[in-house]
């Protein structure tokens, strides 16, 4: 558990990054900073492993104050991600990854065998270990940067927007293999980010702070988004917060209907449909086709449109919603655990279903800030 007890952080210049900052990241959760620029999230970030030091208050480390505690002693213990990862160089990604533990002292063949596990535990090929990380992706060089962190087996770990320098779809799958090794791994985790979309995906609690580094409020992801302790809260986390909720909301039974498919290689039946949905020989969903572009043709690669999601049979509303609006044909493609298709739903299917979902109780006497108001077709 990381504990900041009424922590302030005044720079010579008088400038207040952080103010009377108390907050409890709870052991083997993630927690999220998430705010404006200027909020102070990552000096307070950067305080708990000391690069640099409160004015006033303390931080403890399991209920060890970590301003009592040798600095180098604990960053060793604590692991550490930055944006750009922040690697070597001139250093192999094996040897990027086994920093640590050669710090500390491990035997050459250990810290081999721990480089190359995580190297495979982080989702990379074996023969990437040899590389140098001008040879690696931007997502791959992150991946390393996780390794990295990882190696000593630290209980805590410090992430400081490590996910903000990829595109968007390696972000996502950067978020999700994470979010795997946060469940195999139960880290203590605090989480640094300006995107709230990010904080709610990945945080079991978020704490929402303003500028001057002031905690606005801390709360579980759902609570959150249902419940802003004021208009700055609510502000920040969004007007299509709503949206953002059913996140939190399993999928009931929807009336999912069997699809008309074409196997990627195969010429199109029914050349009358607007749309075809295009599976690989295991009936896992690839992309949509218009039969008229193609003709008698059999469809390739470059003929399929991507745009659309997928969502999972059992997962959450918003993602059911999601494949049905972003899918060209305007019906929401949907698979199994294995990736399977299972069928297809409608978007006013989807929407009769949250309709028909319980909606969350609210505790008498609290206030409602939820929903924003619209008028005249604009939001106000």
């Amino acid at each position: 558990m990381i504990r900041f007890d009424a922590v302030t952080k005044e720079f010579p210049d008088g400038t207040v990054a952080v103010d009377d900052l108390t907050l409890t990241a709870p052991t083997g959760k993630i927690t999220v900073l998430v705010g404006p620029s200027g909020c102070g999230k990552t000096t307070s970030l950067r305080m708990v492993n000391r690069m640099i030091e409160p004015t006033r208050g303390s931080i403890s480390l399991d209920g060890q104050d970590t301003g009592r505690m040798d600095q180098a002693e604990l960053r060793r213990g604590i692991g550490y991600v930055i944006q750009h990862a922040g690697l070597f160089p001139h250093r192999t990604v094996l040897d990027n990854i086994g920093t640590v533990p050669r710090l500390l002292g491990w035997d050459r063949k250990k810290i081999r065998e721990r480089s190359s596990e995580l190297l495979e535990r982080v989702g990379l090929e074996a023969h990437l270990g040899e590389r140098y990380p001008s040879q690696l992706s931007g997502g791959q060089q992150q991946r390393v940067g996780v390794a990295r962190a990882l190696a000593a087996d630290p209980p805590v770990m410090l992430m400081d927007e490590p996910f903000s320098a990829v595109d968007p779809i390696v972000r996502e799958q950067l978020q999700d293999e994470f979010l795997r090794l946060q469940d195999e791994l139960g880290k203590t985790i605090v989480f640094v980010t300006h995107d709230i979309d990010e904080a709610i995906k990945l945080g079991d609690q978020v704490a929402v702070l303003r500028v001057g580094g002031t905690l606005a409020q801390v709360a579980e992801p759902a609570y959150l988004l249902a419940h802003p302790a004021d208009d700055f809260v609510a502000d920040f986390v969004g007007r299509d917060r709503g949206y953002r909720a059913l996140q939190f909301q399993e999928t009931p039974r929807l009336p999912l209907r069997p699809e008309r498919c074409v196997v990627l290689g195969e010429r199109p039946e029914g050349r009358g449909s607007t749309w075809l949905l295009v599976v690989d020989d295991d009936r896992k969903p690839l992309g949509w086709v218009e039969p008229a572009r193609v003709g008698d043709r059999a469809v390739e690669d470059a003929d399929l449109h991507r745009g659309g999601t997928v969502a999972r049979a059992g997962g959450t509303l918003r993602g059911a919603l999601d494949a049905a609006l972003s899918s060209p044909s305007r019906r929401g493609v949907v698979v199994d655990d294995s990736g399977t298709l299972v069928g297809t739903v409608m978007a006013h299917e989807v929407l009769s279903a949250i309709e028909d979902t319980d909606r969350p109780e609210r505790d008498e006497g609290d206030p409602v800030r939820g929903g924003a108001v619209t008028v005249a077709g604009d939001e106000a």
